[in-house]
């Protein structure tokens, strides 16, 4: 399902036991994945008017740097 890893490919090695590395990922769908803290009980009272988080999805965090340098992998096109 995960078509490659966005951004660099340094922390891999860093990241294999699960050590709390933030990432993203494009899937085969053309949709994205993103490993990063989840914050949903606490952002569920940020979300702006017609705005929602049904039961199946969550909000997660990502740390700026982990989506700034995957900026340049991550197709343009709809």
């Amino acid at each position: 399902m995960i078509l490659r890893k966005l951004g660099p490919q340094s922390n891999i090695n860093m990241c294999a036991g699960g050590r709390g590395c933030p990432d993203l990922f494009e899937l085969k769908t053309g949709d994205f994945a993103i490993i990063g803290t989840d914050i949903t009980p606490v952002a569920l009272s940020w979300l702006p008017p017609g705005s929602g988080c049904s039961p199946s999805e969550r909000i997660v965090s990502v740390p700026r740097k982990t989506l700034v340098l995957a900026r340049a992998d991550i197709p343009a096109r709809l």
